[in-house]
Order: C-alpha cells, then structure tokens, then sequence
C-alpha cells in the first residue's frame, strides 16, 4: 500500500513537470507578464511578426497584439529612450535589444538616462524598465554579434545585471525584475536557447540577488555565471573521477554580486577559480577576484585562478571561436592548478 502512495506521488510529482526549451521559459515568463499586468508590453526590433531574432517572442503578436507587442525601427538608443520614457510615465516596459553588441548603441541611454534617473531626480524618479538581449558566443556569429560585455554593465550603478542560466530562472527572473524600481538587464546566453529542461508547472518568481550552489564540494570553489555554468559543472563531474570534490556556484546576479555565497563558499574549499567568458582584463572574474582577496586572503591555501576568454575580438571560424572562450578542459586545468595537481 504504502509503495503505490509512494507511485501514485512520484506520477503525480512527474505529471506537474513540464519539459521545454530555455527559450519556451523565457516566452512564457514574458506571456506571464502581459497577462498578469497591463501595464507591461515588449518592445524590440523583429519581436512581433518575425518573431524575434532568437523566436523567443514568436506567436506573441497574435496573441496579445501590436499594442502589447512592438516591432521598433532598426535605433536601439531610439527604442530603449522610449522605454525609459514609458518607464517613467508608468508602464512596464521589456526591451529587447537583438545582441549585446548592439547594445552600446543605447549606452547613452542606459548609462545617462535610466541608471541616473533616481539619482538626478533626488529619488524623485525611478525607471522600471527591463532589458534583454543575447549575449556569448559559440553559434558563429562573428566578432559583432558574439562578445559577453555583461561585466561593462555590471560596471554601472543605479542598474541590476542577472544572467539567467537554468530553465527556472529563465523562466522566473522575469516577474521579479518587472517589480523593481529601477532597470534591470537581463543577458540571456545564444547557447543556452536551444537547452531543455524540467519545469514545476507551478513555478513562479525567483530572487535576482542571490547566487546559488549549484554542486556542492570541499576541494575548490568554481565560480561561474550564465552560459558557462554548464562547462563548469562538466569540469566538477570530471574533476571528480580524479578525487577532487568541486563546488560550482552560479553567480546569477552580476550587479548585485552575492558577497557572502561566494566567501562561504571560498571559506570552506580554501581554492577558488572564476570562470567567465568576458575578456580577463579589468572584467568581472577580475572584480570577483578582488573581492575574495579582499575579504578572505588568508582562508586561501592557493592563488585565484581565473579562466576567461582570449583577448581578441571572437573570431568567426568554429575551431578558433571555441579556442577563444572558456571550454571544459581549461576549467579542469585550471582546477588542478590551485590544487598543485597540474
């Protein structure tokens, strides 16, 4: 009796997951909020009748119109100034700019406009607005369409960064980012769009500030965001055929960085290794780096390591692209390294 309860839950349990694509969450988080609140529309260059560049918004224009759903002229400074403008006056905009690339065409507006609003108007006015774009490289898209410059705006006060890197956060990061006072840009890895996974059907929102463990261990701490979170848990389960016990922490937020998951985390492995698929000069792995030393330089047995991309605009031919950018085996080298096992 007690071992069919015990299918009947496990049916039940498998029965409220639903698998879809990285892309299908991010859709349905966006399809989610145009229903939940009218205020929300997404604006974009070929989100409506193409569908998006990516088909993250595909059929969405049938569904809830041009009115919710906004084909813009090819002007990113244009289009993210008026979702800023729609922010301000009380919409809730999602902008979505085509790549990360092309979104320092709209700089002046992110970083002027809406990172200063709150500021310059003495906390008289904020800017709700989110913005998403495609960021990394691995789908041969050349060197301007397939930089990871989401550590630049990590850069910025007055602005949230979040790279969503699983199925839930894709789908949960949304919602959250929407309620916030002030913008939030969310970068979405060309990688991951094609990834499946399992979704509670119930599934909802999810903190923007907080980072996560993702694989638990003693030996040395793998630190990681976005598109590379998925090499960095390849390396951990190969570095554990070697008997080294690795932890993975997902950063998930770039701006806030989660200080005190990732010292925990240090703390207790005593080795730490930053995986980022930014360029290593001045950027994020770097900024993370700092911070550990800062804080726990004498908790550490090893240096910090760092596995970043080559310092070269990405290049188009596939063998050199995956030469440029962090890969497996690079994360365990590296592993091994501040375990004196290279």
């Amino acid at each position: 009796m007690n071992g069919s309860r015990g299918a009947m839950t496990q049916e039940r349990r498998q029965s409220e997951m639903t698998e879809l694509t990285y892309r299908d969450a991010i859709r349905e988080a966006i399809r989610d909020a145009l229903s939940r609140d009218e205020r929300v529309f997404l604006m974009g260059e070929d989100v409506g009748r193409y569908g998006g560049c990516y088909a993250v918004s595909k059929g969405l224009l049938a569904e809830f119109g041009p009115e919710r759903i906004r084909d813009a002229p090819l002007s990113e400074s244009g289009f993210t100034g008026a979702g800023i403008g729609a922010a301000i006056a009380g919409m809730r905009p999602i902008v979505e700019l085509m790549t990360v690339n092309f979104s320092l065409l709209a700089l002046d507006q992110i970083l002027n406009t809406a990172a200063t609003m709150r500021h310059m108007s003495g906390n008289q006015f904020g800017v709700p607005l989110v913005i998403r774009m495609a960021t990394g490289a691995g789908r041969q898209l050349a060197a301007q369409h397939s930089h990871s410059l989401e550590g630049w705006y990590a850069h910025i006060p007055g602005i949230k960064v979040l790279a969503p890197a699983t199925i839930e956060d894709a789908r949960g990061m949304l919602w959250t980012a929407l309620q916030d006072p002030d913008p939030v840009l969310i970068f979405e890895n060309v990688m991951l769009y094609n990834m499946t996974g399992n979704l509670a059907s119930d599934a909802g929102a999810v903190d923007i500030d907080k980072a996560a463990v993702r694989r638990a261990g003693n030996d040395v701490s793998l630190i990681t965001y976005g598109g590379s979170l998925w090499k960095t848990l390849e390396a951990a389960a190969a570095l554990a055929g070697e008997n080294i016990d690795a932890e993975v922490i997902d950063l998930r937020s770039l701006r806030p960085l989660d200080e005190a998951t990732i010292l925990a985390s240090v703390v207790k492995t005593r080795r730490a290794v930053i995986i980022d698929e930014g360029w290593r000069s001045v950027g994020l792995a770097a900024e993370v780096c700092a911070r550990i030393v800062e804080q726990a330089f004498y908790e550490l047995d090893a240096p910090v390591g760092r596995v970043c991309s080559v310092e070269t605009p990405i290049p188009y031919a596939r063998h050199l692209e995956e030469a440029a950018i962090p890969q497996t085996s690079k994360i365990v080298a590296a592993a091994k390294a501040a375990l004196g096992r290279a």
